[in-house]
C-alpha cells in the first residue's frame, strides 16, 4: 500500500515534464560549416574606434605606449617634479599696501620670560613720506632701536621707513598689535596687560587718530594748519601746528589730556628743530605748567644747548651758528618762546 501511493503521486509528474521537452527535442536545427560567423541583426556600431574619438586626438590610457625611461632621464625627472613643489611651497613676496617689505625683529629688556620681542617691517626701498605727519617711525639698523623722528634731510642708509604688521610679545603673549604706513601708525592699534585683556584700542589714519580735530589755511583745504588728536573725546596721540608754507611749527603728545614727553618748536624751513621742551613723563601725574628748555639749536641744525650733557654755546659767535656772518654790537639773542597755550578741549556734540 505505501508503494502504490508513492507512485500514484510520482506518475503525474514525470509525465508533465516529458511532455514539456518533447516538442524542443523534435525541432529542426540548422548547422553551418561556414568559419565566419553571421553579425548579429541588431548589433550597434562602435563609436571609439579611432584615436581621434577619445581624448582629442590623443591615445587613452589603454592604447597609449608604455615609454620606458633610462635611469638618467627618472633622475632627471624626479629632480625637476622636487624643484616643482619647492616652487609651489616658496611663499609668496612681503607686499603691504603695494610696497615690498621685510620682517626684523628687536629684544629688549633681560633673558627670559620678562623679555619683549618687538616684531615689525620696514620699506624694502625708501620712499617719499608725507610732511605733515606728526612723527615718522625708523629702525636704526646700527642701534636695532625703533626711533620716532620728526624728519630727515639727507637719507641715511642705517634708517629704515616702518611700514607693515607690528607686534610686541612678552613670554609668548602680545602687549601691543598695529600697523604701519609710511613710518606712521595706522589702521587699529590694541594694547593688552600679560592676562590677555585689551586695556586700549585707538584707531590711526596715516599717523593721527581718526577722531583728530583738523583745521586748514584758506577754503581750499588744501594746507592743514593744526591738528589736534582726540581718542573719545579725550585730548590723546600727536599733535602737530604748521606754517603757511607747510612747515612744521610745533609737535608734541598728548596723553590723558595732558602734554607730556618731549615738545619741539622749529625754525620754519627744512623742518629744523629749534627748540625742545620737557613736560612730564605721564599724562597720568600731575601736569607740568612751566616746561624746562632741554634743547636748543641754530639755523644749520648745530646743537648750541643741551642741559643733560651741561652744554651751553648759544652765546658764541655768530659766525659758530652761521659762517660769514657776525654779530653787530650791542646784539642780544631773541628769549625762547614758550610752549603754546593749553588747547580747548573739543566740544562734544
Amino acid at each position: 500500500m505505501p508503494n502504490s501511493r508513492f507512485w500514484s503521486r510520482r506518475v503525474p509528474g514525470l509525465l508533465l515534464v516529458l511532455l514539456t521537452l518533447l516538442p524542443w527535442a523534435c525541432t529542426r536545427k540548422t548547422v553551418s560549416f561556414n568559419s565566419t560567423p553571421e553579425p548579429p541583426v541588431l548589433a550597434v556600431a562602435d563609436t571609439l574606434t579611432r584615436t581621434s574619438d577619445t581624448l582629442g586626438g590623443k591615445p587613452s590610457l589603454s592604447t597609449a605606449r608604455k615609454v620606458v625611461l633610462t635611469k638618467e632621464q627618472e633622475r632627471l625627472a624626479k629632480e625637476q617634479e622636487k624643484d616643482t613643489q619647492r616652487k609651489a611651497k616658496k611663499p609668496k613676496k612681503n607686499v603691504f599696501l603695494g610696497e615690498r617689505i621685510k620682517r626684523a625683529y628687536v629684544k629688549t629688556g633681560p633673558k627670559g620670560r620678562n623679555q619683549k620681542i618687538t616684531i615689525f617691517y620696514f620699506l624694502k626701498y625708501p620712499k617719499p613720506l608725507n610732511a605733515y605727519a606728526p612723527s615718522h617711525y625708523y629702525y636704526d639698523t646700527k642701534k636695532h632701536k625703533i626711533l620716532p623722528l620728526a624728519a630727515i634731510e639727507d637719507e641715511e642708509p642705517n634708517l629704515k621707513i616702518l611700514h607693515g604688521p607690528y607686534k610686541v610679545v612678552q613670554n609668548n603673549k602680545v602687549l601691543e598689535t598695529g600697523y604701519y604706513a609710511l613710518g606712521t601708525r595706522h589702521l587699529r592699534w590694541e594694547t593688552f596687560n600679560s592676562n590677555g585683556i585689551l586695556l586700549t584700542k585707538t584707531h590711526y589714519e596715516m599717523g593721527f587718530p581718526r577722531d583728530a580735530n583738523v583745521s586748514y589755511y584758506g577754503e581750499d583745504r588744501s594746507l592743514i594748519n593744526e591738528v589736534v588728536p582726540y581718542v573719545n573725546g579725550k585730548l590723546e596721540g600727536e599733535y602737530a601746528k604748521f606754517l603757511v608754507n607747510g612747515q612744521p611749527d610745533w609737535r608734541g603728545q598728548f596723553e590723558n589730556g595732558k602734554r607730556v614727553g618731549v615738545w619741539t618748536k622749529y625754525w620754519g624751513f627744512r623742518a629744523r628743530r629749534r627748540y625742545e621742551y620737557q613736560y612730564g613723563e605721564s599724562g597720568y601725574d600731575p601736569e607740568v605748567t612751566e616746561p624746562e628748555l632741554i634743547r636748543q639749536y641754530n639755523r644749520n641744525a648745530v646743537l648750541i644747548y643741551d642741559k643733560e650733557k651741561n652744554y651751553d654755546h648759544r652765546n658764541d659767535p655768530e659766525a659758530v651758528d652761521r659762517p660769514g656772518a657776525t654779530r653787530r654790537p650791542g646784539y642780544t639773542p631773541r628769549p625762547a618762546p614758550r610752549a603754546p597755550g593749553r588747547v580747548q578741549p573739543k566740544n562734544k556734540k
